[in-house]
């Protein structure tokens, strides 16, 4: 059996792998998709197999029931979801694995709720409570953010950095606590409540266009939990799996904010979508001069051009200004670009 899970969390792992290749090509995604899901698939059905003879009764039924919900919910909103509202459906499945590794963290300490954890096991599981739930708390405010339910302007309060500081070492002390001292329940259930409010307030100040690189640095954070939830549980299917999703986010987040022109330093702690108004009367976000036109104004620039090419993007679809767009191409035309 041990040598049987090994294999097949490997194969799984190649999985992974494969699929993650396949999506860097457009034309090759759709595999790469299926054979992810394959894959994961794969993992979480051997994972019950080898898991059945310690579960109850009551256990296996909500384990099949989860299988139900989770399979209903992902496959109804893959399809129903339009391709402008991708972000924020991503955004609410990496918020929910980054609330499962952070519920597998806490269930591991309440196992051991009054005694002194080892450091290899109690660090994985108190990184993962931290990790998963300010991903998870982080990237409900992302949704709500991008799916309009809330402002999509930044959201700011007086000494806000001061708080976050506070909360990040009141964290800190409440890990300290627990790896050092033993696992009390009130400690745990403290910590976890601070972890989320840490994780709105961190997400709230940043604006709704910055949202597609928060989504993808909290998927990041999720991987990180995802993978310490591995450790904790000696689970390598998990470390493989959360490992790539660190690493693919971690690269992705800096490749998004190089193009963006801003440093991954100012977008990982600077005031993310405040702009401030310039002297010229325009705006000015990240040091640069934005200036707003007609379609008109943009066309009498652009008229002595020979010929242009526009590459519609996500911010274009999500303002919805193709109609803009249009009557840009129009006066172009009208002018032989």
């Amino acid at each position: 059996m041990i040598i049987a899970t090994e294999l097949i969390y490997l194969l799984a792992a190649v999985m992974f792998i494969l699929g993650l290749q396949f999506l860097s090509s457009p034309r090759s995604a759709r595999r790469g998709n299926w054979i992810a899901a394959v894959g994961m698939v794969l993992a979480v059905a051997w994972t019950v197999v080898v898991l059945r003879g310690s579960f109850t009764t009551a256990g296996m039924i909500i384990c099949v029931v989860g299988f139900v919900i989770g399979g209903i919910v992902g496959v109804v909103s893959a399809r129903r979801v339009k391709m402008t509202a991708m972000p924020q459906m991503v955004a609410i499945f990496n918020g929910a694995g980054g609330g499962a590794a952070a519920l597998v963290g806490v269930s591991a300490l309440l196992n051991l709720a009054g005694q002194h954890p080892e450091f290899q096991t109690g660090f994985p599981e108190v990184f993962a409570v931290i990790i998963g739930g300010i991903s998870f708390a982080g990237s409900v405010i992302a949704f709500l953010k991008l799916q309009e339910l809330i402002t999509g302007a930044p959201i700011t309060f007086p000494g806000q950095h001061l708080v976050n500081g506070f909360l990040v070492l009141v964290i800190l002390a409440l890990a300290a606590i627990l790896l050092v001292m033993n696992s009390s329940i009130v400690v745990i259930m403290v910590m976890l409540a601070l972890v989320l409010v840490l994780g709105v307030t961190f997400v709230l100040p940043i604006g709704g266009a910055d949202m597609p690189v928060v989504i993808s640095m909290l998927n990041a954070c999720t991987g990180l939990a995802v993978a310490a939830s591995g450790f904790a549980l000696n689970n390598f299917a998990l470390i493989v799996a959360g490992t790539l999703v660190g690493a693919s986010g971690t690269v992705l987040t800096r490749k998004m904010s190089d193009a963006m022109g801003r440093s991954l330093l100012n977008v990982l702690f600077g005031a993310f979508g405040q702009v401030q108004v310039s002297a010229e009367g325009g705006t000015s976000a990240a040091g640069h001069t934005v200036r707003s036109g007609s379609a008109e104004d943009i066309g009498t620039l652009l008229a002595y051009s020979r010929s242009i090419i526009i590459v519609p993007g996500y911010g274009l679809a999500v303002a919805q200004g193709q109609h803009a767009l249009r009557e840009l191409a129009d006066l172009l035309e009208r002018r032989g670009v």
